[in-house]
């Protein structure tokens, strides 16, 4: 499916002679999420990944962090009262769309988060529960985590990974390895929180298949490719803001998953090769055949 948008071309005949500005229909789209100086993961990839899928990209930093392909070396979170005028700055003038949540570290930033999506009434709210990065790094205070939770309710969906599945549903590690275990985690969240949960079958149950459950009880599975690629740092960060991306743009619940795994797909399958560890995918894959945006 193409997300090109349509273009109105420039007019030359105002009342005062100038050209008037081309104008074209962009939906919004709001990352609350950390900073990732290296550009792979974070509010640096949310960025990249809403400008190739078709909308209208802005941020809202919540913690500012030192790290690279290696790993996460230093985290400071921002202010509460500056992650509200952040939220108080873009949500009273450029209304999204759609909003993606990634990594909050701390109860009081969360409940600035949750005042705000309840003052605004946010509308797609896509949320990514980062809680440890994929070298290990505790990135959540344990005691931010029923805070956490208290958001899901607000949302359209989350999109925890196995292991944070594992948490949420108060599980050991290791537990949900089979297909069905992770489909029944999937709906018992689904109902305790209220809202769509899709657990992403990275970490070896499935592979690159995910399953998402909705409240009303319906479950559909997303088969995906698995791909050889040891360069996947960001790709939690990734798929949910290729998600929101394309629910701003009006796309069903199934329909923008399924859109948004494509498009981790090819990033992640365009071979990029940076950094000395994990690095990161190819937001731009979608430009690099001669130079033309494909869908």
């Amino acid at each position: 499916m193409s997300d090109a948008l349509p273009v109105q071309a420039p007019s030359h005949d105002s009342p005062s002679g100038s050209a008037k500005h081309a104008t074209a229909p962009l939906p919004a789209v709001l990352t609350i999420a950390g900073s990732d100086c290296s550009g792979g993961a974070g509010i640096q990839a949310d960025l990249k990944t809403m400008l190739t899928c078709g909308v209208y990209g802005m941020s809202a930093i919540t913690s500012i962090t030192a790290q690279n392909t290696q790993g996460v070396s230093a985290v400071e979170d921002v202010s509460p009262s500056i992650l509200a005028a952040q939220l108080d700055a873009v949500y009273t003038d450029i209304p999204p769309a759609a909003t993606k949540i990634g990594m909050v570290s701390n109860a009081r930033l969360i409940e600035v988060i949750g005042d705000a999506l309840r003052t605004y009434q946010a509308a797609n709210v896509v949320l990514d529960p980062v809680m440890v990065s994929s070298s290990g790094t505790r990135l959540l205070d344990e005691n931010a985590e029923s805070a956490l939770t208290g958001l899901f309710g607000l949302c359209r969906l989350i999109t925890p990974n196995i292991p944070e599945a594992e948490v949420l549903c108060g599980l050991a590690a290791g537990s949900i390895d089979t297909p069905d275990a992770m489909a029944d985690a999937a709906r018992r969240m689904a109902v305790r929180y209220g809202c769509a949960v899709l657990v992403k079958g990275g970490h070896s149950v499935q592979g690159a298949s995910d399953v998402v459950a909705e409240p009303d009880g319906d479950v559909t599975w997303f088969r995906g490719e698995h791909i050889d690629n040891p360069n996947t740092h960001g790709t939690g960060c990734t798929l949910s803001s290729a998600i929101a991306s394309a629910l701003a743009r009006g796309e069903t619940l199934t329909s923008a998953i399924r859109d948004g795994k494509a498009y981790l797909t090819g990033a992640i399958g365009a071979g990029l090769d940076l950094g000395h560890g994990s690095g990161p995918m190819d937001h731009a894959w979608r430009w690099r055949v001669d130079g033309v945006r494909r869908a």
